[in-house]
């Protein structure tokens, strides 16, 4: 199968918006509707339910995680690595919601999990350090895609190096924002409202 079908594959996974299919659930409406708007695990805590937040995280990490390792098996890591490039892709633009998707950050994560289980946990980590020290969720996952591809070079190979520095141009790019409010000093820590 040439790169795109991997691409379309990995796509229709995470196009699946787990968040507000979550919500809408548990009856609590239109995540949309709610906090920053966005359909990640972030915006979900803030309905005030821990375990709806918990399960969107697990689904956002396994729809980047699955195409990965189904396309691997199927065709090997590079049709896997295509797959989870979709994957964050769907994520970010579903077609189901106009394009309009989440940050792609635990997506992300799940796609690096699959592709090199040891990059995907240490970016993680990374994220979880800077997230205590500094209480901001979104320059957190900024520093930890900044730095993935650096641990990818360290601890797997050229490939999913490549993956990681795509990854993190589209979550930079999602980011456009939050890097504005950083910059101003306006972006909220964690446990404040969102402005986005």
């Amino acid at each position: 199968m040439p790169h795109l079908a991997w691409i379309v594959l990995g796509y229709l996974f995470g196009s699946v918006p787990c968040g507000l299919l979550l919500t809408r659930a548990a009856g609590l409406g239109d995540i949309r509707r709610i906090g920053s708007g966005n359909i990640g695990a972030t915006n979900v805590l803030r309905t005030g339910s821990k375990w709806l937040a918990g399960a969107t995280l697990l689904l956002d990490l396994l729809k980047g995680a699955l195409p990965v390792v189904m396309a691997g098996q199927l065709a090997g890591e590079n049709a896997g690595l295509w797959a989870g490039l979709g994957a964050v892709l769907g994520h970010l633009f579903p077609v189901w919601l106009g394009f309009k998707g989440g940050k792609g950050v635990a997506t992300g994560y799940g796609v690096l999990i699959a592709a090199a289980w040891p990059v995907g946990i240490a970016a993680g980590a990374v994220w979880l350090l800077a997230a205590k020290l500094l209480r901001i969720s979104s320059l957190a996952a900024l520093i930890s895609f900044a730095l993935a591809p650096v641990i990818a070079c360290v601890l797997a190979d050229l490939a999913v190096v490549t993956l990681a520095i795509a990854l993190a141009v589209l979550i930079f790019a999602r980011h456009h924002s939050n890097i504005r409010r950083l910059l101003s000093g306006t972006e909220p820590r964690i446990g404040q409202p969102s402005a986005e």
